[in-house]
């Protein structure tokens, strides 16, 4: 630095200087208000965009990807260019590097201009690292498979519904609907084994929520009752573990007041009404046929977790339920009748397997049948049929027994 130069910017800093700006109240006031309007901006973003919710952390999630905050993405992708058995070159030698060249910038950078045009090094250098940091971090996006989406109950009513329909799925078949226990059909290996009721009180008042979470985490194998816990060749996680435990605590430990809008069971029918499947087939499925009727179970095929499936899966889907036809096949097994092939053989028993289901349950099939299989309650409730000059009533929830 010359020492014209020297003398210019002197002048130029002690005239700065004396028109600067006051540290109290200026700058304090100044740095106030863009406090607040961050403030502000965190207020919105909480109330209206919010953060994904997600299950906790379960170490035995193999589907679970794993994936930084934003601002380490590009940390997270470039760890994808650095051989395993290197780890620490891309954890630590680069990024330690990268940090000591930018703390060691304005002594490699001694130009006096402040001008960024004049000053090329330290422009370029900073350059090369922003990009590099936002292309890292883009390609991190673009590159990372999605996240498998998870149910995840927000509230307790929730957590207990969430929980019917995972009960009704992995633990009916063999505890029945209500965990009334009996005896055990249709389930390779416990044949005709009687199961204990699990919904009574010596059951649930005997049984903390931990030791519930335990048995269907770890099962009972010496009882025949495998484990669903993921660590232990299970199916569900711990959310849904926990969600399963809601469920049965709130529904059949009496001293649990279980939330008002945790509308459990199956919704009942009003007079002329018209059942869908979206309001009461559904509920009547998950509760007794979801069980056995979902993939890698002996079924014939016909799978019922879904309208869809209902109406064309199977290897007799164009007789398991026929629009107006009450001789289809759910209507009849559902009577507790059989169906046998040409050569006499039975083929379909009795459905459900273990016991008939309410008689106002198959009456609800029926209705749905003869209406011609409405999906949603929209389309039921055009099909309706009011008394004359009255709307029809709402249903109410079938009390459980």
């Amino acid at each position: 630095m010359n020492e014209e130069f020297k003398s210019k910017y002197h002048e130029k800093y002690a005239a700065a200087k004396q028109k600067g700006v006051k540290f109290w109240p200026d700058i304090i006031y100044k740095d106030l208000i863009v406090s607040f309007a961050l403030f502000l901006l965190l207020i919105g973003l909480a109330a209206f965009v919010g953060i994904a919710q997600e299950p906790k952390a379960d170490p035995n999630d193999a589907n679970y990807i794993p994936r930084p905050e934003w601002y380490f993405l590009f940390l997270f992708e470039a760890l994808k260019f650095v051989p395993g058995q290197i780890e620490w070159v891309g954890t630590a030698l680069i990024p330690g590097i990268a940090i000591l060249v930018l703390i060691l910038l304005p002594f490699i950078d001694k130009n006096p201009y402040r001008n960024w045009k004049k000053r090329k090094v330290g422009v370029s250098m900073m350059s090369l690292v922003v990009v590099g940091i936002v292309g890292l971090t883009v390609r991190a996006v673009v590159t990372t498979p999605e996240q498998e989406e998870v149910s995840l109950a927000g509230s307790i009513a929730e957590q207990v519904i969430q929980g019917q329909d995972l009960y009704s799925i992995y633990c009916a078949e063999c505890h029945q609907p209500d965990g009334e226990g009996g005896e055990v059909a249709g389930v390779e290996g416990l044949e005709g084994v009687i199961l204990k009721p699990i919904n009574s009180q010596d059951e649930m008042w005997t049984r903390t929520d931990e030791t519930l979470f335990n048995i269907v985490d770890l099962g009972q194998q010496d009882l025949g009752m495998p484990p669903y816990g993921l660590g232990y060749g299970g199916e569900l996680q711990r959310s849904e573990i926990e969600a399963v435990v809601a469920f049965m605590r709130y529904t059949w430990d009496e001293r649990a007041e279980i939330p008002e809008e945790a509308i459990i069971g199956i919704p009942g029918l009003a007079e002329g009404e018209v059942p869908s499947y979206e309001v009461h087939i559904s509920a009547v499925a998950k509760r007794y046929c979801v069980s056995c009727h979902r993939p890698d179970k002996e079924n014939n095929e016909y799978l019922m977790q879904t309208y869809e499936e209902m109406l064309t899966t199977g290897d007799n889907a164009d007789k398991n339920v026929v629009a107006g036809d009450l001789e289809n096949y759910i209507i009849v097994t559902l009577h507790r009748e059989s169906i046998f092939d040409t050569n006499g053989d039975e083929i379909i028993g009795p459905m459900p397997p273990s016991k008939e289901i309410k008689a106002e349950y198959i009456d609800m099939f029926e209705r749905w049948v003869l209406a011609g299989m409405p999906e949603t309650a929209d389309e039921a409730a055009a099909l309706s049929e009011p008394a004359a000059g009255e709307a029809a009533p709402e249903a109410e929830a079938t009390p459980e027994p």
